[in-house]
């Protein structure tokens, strides 16, 4: 493997021990109570804060495509450590998790890398970054054996998620696959405004409206870590025939905590054609 992305938060943001992470994952699973779907699942909309925080939130998502099998998943994050122009792909090797590699989809990472000129590679935004990684190990639970392509984005404007999109979509044409937004939503807001700031997200989520939700993160009427990367996964639904979309779960970490004073909020949706 040329490059291999050893796990940076396993054991903090979730458990380093493969029995009790996959455990962890099953109890997840297991109090997750979703609606009979509608056609296939081809984006995700997870958030990526520490499990013990939203990982019962991403459950709601992932449960979607248990046993599901994809010919890859394209999971888009934001950079929080690292300060950087356009997109950074990790074009080759892998990225490892307590449950195994999972490698890069090789061929179609260099495909979205020559049909972009926003997307190069840039290691160290991927060398610290914990908005990919969290994803990895309800992906791994959920379809087994997969290959992906990681995508950090340092510009989420809508310029670059329109792009960046477009190359998904033409990089991926004739593949099944699963397009991962990861993010947050509002950050430090006591509880009421929390859900007023996170329902004008879930409006468009749920409306299948990436312009909107960008307008919005644009003039501060909704927050989020990571609208980019999920306005990226609405816009690829859409190009991929998506047509019906569910917002599973809502909470925010006062749910978890009991602290209302100053919360984070977390969504899980899903896009089906």
């Amino acid at each position: 493997m040329d490059a291999l992305r050893k796990s940076v938060i396993a054991g903090s943001w979730y458990p380093g021990n493969p029995s009790v992470l996959r455990k962890d994952i099953e109890n997840f699973f297991k109090l997750v109570r979703n609606k009979e779907l509608s056609g296939e699942v081809v984006a995700i909309i997870a958030p990526h804060a520490g499990y013990v925080y939203s990982g019962q939130v991403a459950a709601y998502a992932y449960k979607c495509v248990y046993g599901k099998k994809y010919d890859a998943v394209i999971v888009v994050g934001p950079s929080h450590r690292t300060a950087f122009s356009g997109v950074s792909i990790f074009s080759k090797g892998g990225y490892e998790t307590p449950l195994g590699i999972v490698p890069v989809s090789e061929e179609l990472a260099k495909k979205i890398n020559k049909n972009s000129s926003l997307v190069s590679d840039i290691p160290a935004a991927h060398t610290e970054e914990h908005s990919i990684e969290i994803q990895l190990p309800f992906l791994q639970y959920a379809l087994g054996n997969f290959s992906f392509v990681p995508l950090v984005m340092g510009d989420q404007g809508e310029s670059a998620c329109r792009q960046v999109a477009q190359a998904i979509y033409d990089s991926a044409h004739g593949k099944k696959i699963l397009i991962v937004g990861s993010s947050d939503l509002s950050h430090f807001h006591g509880y009421k405004e929390a859900a007023k700031l996170d329902g004008v997200a879930l409006r468009h989520l749920k409306d299948i409206d990436a312009v909107g939700l960008l307008s919005s993160l644009g003039n501060g009427t909704t927050e989020a870590c990571g609208g980019g990367p999920m306005a990226v996964a609405v816009f690829v639904a859409s190009m991929m025939g998506a047509n019906s979309a569910q917002v599973l779960k809502y909470a925010n970490s006062g749910d978890v905590t009991g602290d209302k004073s100053s919360v984070v909020g977390y969504a899980a949706a899903i896009y089906c054609r």
